[in-house]
């Protein structure tokens, strides 16, 4: 149906507690278009940063297992591989931009040996041609003076300089895919603008996909070309971000984008979403939006929906008993 460089399909990953294994993500499907950004967007607890170490395969074993599904990079079931197999596709074709970058850099290495690792590892380049190419990569993502910084430390560096090398080691290898784990969510707005434009003008040159997990619904609407709603393990809607934005059609999506302030409406109240997101050990048997859901009816209660086209249209689909009754009506269940 569509050129895809990424395909999830009916991915569950599920963690080791004490009452046995339980899902944190249930089948997950989305896929990714060549030079595509496809945001995944949901409170936190909601499955999305599950889902990206999923892909990357960087949870901890023997903690946690996929269960079922594929996740297919140009065809190539990436669960398939081994180990060493899979640290050859990280950096090379999938790269991951982490949230906390002070947890994610190494406090003992300049900034530029820790860009030029990936080069010399993945790329084979001798030391002397990764630092000078990690030079150029700190250019690329504008780090000020980047000459007289490459041999700083990220202690000596601000919050958005640490987030640009980052985005920095990410690029090295230029790979199809750069998988963004809220990469702006310890920014302040100012910094957060400077680098989201940066990430969606570097995606632009090097003709990259990327994955964008937010909270954020207005950075959604900044970078995104397609969104993926997930609540409690599941993707609830997809849709491109026009689309989502005009016609949200999941309670969940539309509570939201109510819970946002909008400059285009004045005299708006915003309304909070009411409870919390369930943990995965009382998890509801039916819909899992349910309690927290303003047009429930007693199905929702008992039996989880489907994820299916809303009114035919094969781009734009729904989990919902009553927003997509209509569609329901087939459903297996």
């Amino acid at each position: 149906m569509h050129e895809t460089v990424l395909s999830v399909e009916n991915l569950t990953t599920a963690f080791k507690l004490r009452q046995g294994w339980l899902p944190a993500i249930e089948d997950i499907n989305f896929y990714l278009r060549p030079n595509e950004t496809l945001a995944l967007v949901g409170e936190s607890g909601c499955g999305k940063s599950v889902t990206a170490f999923t892909i990357m395969r960087l949870l901890p074993e023997p903690g946690s297992r996929v269960e079922s599904g594929r996740i297919l990079l140009n065809g190539q079931n990436l669960l398939d591989l081994s180990e060493a197999e899979m640290r050859k596709v990280r950096g090379n074709q999938l790269a991951m931009i982490f949230q906390e970058p002070m947890t994610s850099l190494n406090p003992v290495l300049t900034i530029g040996r820790q860009v030029a690792e990936a080069l010399y590892y993945h790329r084979h380049m001798s030391w002397k041609a990764a630092d000078e190419k990690a030079l150029d990569l700190l250019n690329q993502v504008k780090i000020p003076s980047a000459e007289s910084r490459v041999n700083d430390f990220p202690h000596q560096l601000s919050g958005g300089m640490r987030q640009r090398v980052m985005i920095a080691m990410a690029l090295a290898c230029q790979p199809e895919i750069i998988l963004a784990d809220e990469p702006t969510t310890a920014l302040d707005v100012t910094i957060q603008a400077q680098v989201l434009s940066l990430m969606a003008d570097l995606k632009e040159r090097r003709r990259m996909s990327m994955i964008f997990i937010t909270h954020d619904m207005g950075v959604v609407a900044m970078i995104a070309d397609r969104v993926a709603v997930m609540y409690a393990g599941y993707v609830v809607e997809t849709a491109a971000v026009v689309e989502l934005f005009a016609h949200p059609v999941h309670p969940y999506t539309e509570a939201l984008l109510r819970s946002i302030p909008r400059l285009d409406r004045s005299g708006q109240q915003i309304k909070p979403i009411p409870g919390t997101v369930p943990p995965i050990d009382r998890m509801p048997p039916g819909c899992r939006f349910y309690g927290r859901c303003d047009f429930r009816i007693p199905l929702c209660e008992k039996k989880n929906p489907a994820l299916l086209p809303w009114q035919q249209r094969e781009d734009h689909l729904v989990r919902c008993w009553v927003m997509g009754a209509s569609d329901q009506e087939n459903a297996d269940e």
